[in-house]
């Protein structure tokens, strides 16, 4: 018998396993909603590391019997350190497929320690590949029948990942901490992880996105619309649960779109609601009482559980044979068939809408809760009617020819940036070359151009890294948001650069540009369009007062960039900001000159 044979087997025989619990956050309600059982050997064993741990166990032939052990000392200390949040259990599919597995075991040591099932969430973890999915239904039937819920841990990382969630309809999918980590620099897993999301929307199940680390994964996590994280970012698993996330943690991801734009609590409606435990008769009284009242919210400890829609109600209360007489003393969560969307107040109707629409629910309504507690109810058609007036708006200040915002807005933007101390860089992007390709090719061609412009800024500054505004003539505006804001610039004017030939004819594309009357109406050889960029950092922006004194910073950098041939930008670095004692100019470091293409 081998060393760690002798070693997991003295581990098993006296139980020296340590169950350690890692909090699942509920983005929405802003606080602790569950927590993982995660598995510790014994600190001076070398299996410490659950890896090591299962591992060995795997290796003799001893699965079914750690986790057996892992369950029962897991459920025993939950129940000791009487947690009021759901416990997710770890079970492997090989364990419970394999013929020597104990059904009703779960249940027994919930009885022992007096764990209510509904409580319980049998996290599905998979190592190895999963075949028999008719026993692998059999099994989670079983579950699902003494009130368990089940969870896929580890969605994309697994061998039949997908198929598992098609096959077992979980309430839970927790995505593969592969895809969370970076997700923020990455567009391969953002678009993965917003797909999944939908996905789940349309299945009416719970995304939990695990390994967030830094507050750029949660950010992007928490624009995607996903509703549970877990993750060091808010806590590492303990012996000792941590009881209440740090608020601080929720931070606000803010697009500068989103600063002055209309929140949901603009929308939100206050309604009287009922316990999820009050009796359907006493709802039925309560809609016959109340012929106005259409939706009626559902309500425990401040938080909402469903929303129960009058026709619905009544239909399918009186479709059944017997209606009342069956149904009026159950209580009237049993009509509830899936969790309610809910959105923070705070919460812009834009973002609203878009993830009303990723999800492709049809939902007539959905909650608006202030830091996770219930302060109304928000209609799809209270939405579209505020959207609506908020587009009119915007369209009274766009660009006719884009449709981009103009200086209005962009400037309103600005300001509330600097009020709130948010970082930003600015870019002033104008056309180099652009009347003389006029007067040759026209002004459909120069408006194709001047679109041209538009789509490219647009494509590499999507709503989430900033906002691109079009403030007339060949002139725009972008507010860069993130670390990587010059990187975007370089894309823009190298993409730039590739498109313009499209505008050109070969033969003045193998010229290198065009021959046209000067602003003195002498003939001049004009090389092609290229775009000049007057930049101002983060550093420098946050030292001004107003969006006067960054358009001023943008306007001088412009100048010095448009001395560079072809496709460049001149960086402004202020170092002194204007104040009445100094009412001079502002003072700059030596700016550095960058051509980047050429």
């Amino acid at each position: 018998m081998s060393i760690l044979h002798n070693e997991l087997t003295k581990i098993l025989d006296g139980k020296q396993l340590t169950p350690h619990f890692q909090p699942i956050v509920s983005l929405s309600q802003k606080k602790i909603m569950g927590y993982e059982a995660l598995i510790r050997g014994p600190s001076d064993s070398p299996l410490h590391s659950p890896f090591n741990l299962f591992d060995t166990a795997e290796r003799f032939d001893c699965s079914i019997k750690l986790e057996y052990i892992c369950r029962e000392l897991t459920i025993k200390r939950y129940a000791a350190l009487n947690i009021k949040e759901k416990l997710f259990i770890n079970v492997s599919p090989s364990v419970l497929l394999q013929p020597d597995f104990k059904k009703g075991e779960t249940l027994k040591f919930l009885d022992q320690f007096g764990v209510d099932p509904r409580f319980v969430v049998i996290e599905l973890t998979e190592h190895q590949p999963t075949d028999d999915f008719q026993l692998m239904r059999e099994a989670v039937t079983h579950y699902r029948k003494m009130g368990f819920e089940i969870a896929i841990d580890d969605l994309g990382a697994g061998y039949s990942g997908l198929r598992l969630w098609s096959e077992l309809q979980p309430e839970y999918v927790k995505i593969d901490m592969h895809f969370i980590q970076g997700i923020n620099n990455d567009p391969v897993k953002l678009n993965f992880v917003r797909s999944i999301q939908n996905i789940a929307s349309s299945l009416n199940c719970n995304v939990i996105a695990e390994g967030i680390e830094t507050e750029e994964e949660f950010k992007a996590v928490e624009q995607l619309g996903i509703t549970h994280a877990q993750g060091y970012y808010f806590a590492r698993p303990t012996a000792i649960p941590l009881e209440k996330v740090d608020e601080s943690l929720f931070v606000v991801s803010t697009q500068p779109s989103q600063l002055n734009a209309t929140k949901a609590s603009h929308i939100a409606q206050y309604i009287r609601p009922v316990s999820a435990e009050t009796a359907i008769s006493e709802v039925m009284s309560l809609f016959h009482n109340e012929s106005d009242l259409t939706i009626l919210p559902l309500v425990d400890d401040n938080v909402a559980a469903g929303i129960i829609f009058r026709d619905h109600f009544l239909f399918k209360l009186f479709s059944s044979r017997y209606g009342i007489e069956l149904y009026g003393k159950k209580p009237i969560k049993t009509f509830i068939e899936k969790t309610p969307l809910s959105f923070d107040q705070n919460t812009p109707i834009e973002s609203v809408s878009k993830q009303l629409t990723d999800s492709m629910r049809n939902d007539q309504a959905f909650i608006i809760s202030s830091d996770g507690k219930y302060i109304g109810v928000g209609t799809i058609l209270k939405l579209l009617e505020e959207i609506t007036r908020q587009q009119i708006r915007n369209a009274r200040h766009a660009n006719p020819l884009t449709l981009l915002p103009g200086s209005v807005p962009i400037n309103e933007q600005i300001d509330q940036l600097l009020a709130a101390n948010i970082p930003f860089s600015f870019g002033y992007f104008d056309l180099d070359h652009f009347k003389p390709f006029n007067d040759v090719y026209g002004y459909s061609a120069g408006d194709n151009i001047i679109k041209a412009v538009a789509d490219t800024l647009t494509r590499y500054i999507p709503a989430e890294s900033g906002m691109v505004g079009h403030i007339g003539g060949d002139d725009f505006i972008v507010i860069f948001m993130g670390h990587d804001w010059l990187t975007r610039c370089e894309n823009i004017l190298e993409s730039f650069e590739n498109t313009v030939p499209a505008y050109y004819t070969d033969a003045d594309v193998r010229a290198g540009g065009i021959h046209a009357e000067n602003r003195a109406g002498e003939s001049c050889f004009f090389p092609l369009i290229s775009l000049s960029v007057g930049l101002v950092d983060s550093m420098s922006t946050a030292q001004c007062q107003s969006h006067v004194d960054i358009a001023d910073l943008a306007s001088e950098a412009k100048k010095q960039a448009k001395k560079i041939d072809g496709n460049s930008y001149f960086i402004n670095h202020r170092i002194a900001p204007k104040t009445p004692e100094n009412p001079e100019s502002f003072a700059h470091n030596p700016v550095v000159k960058l051509h980047v293409v050429g």
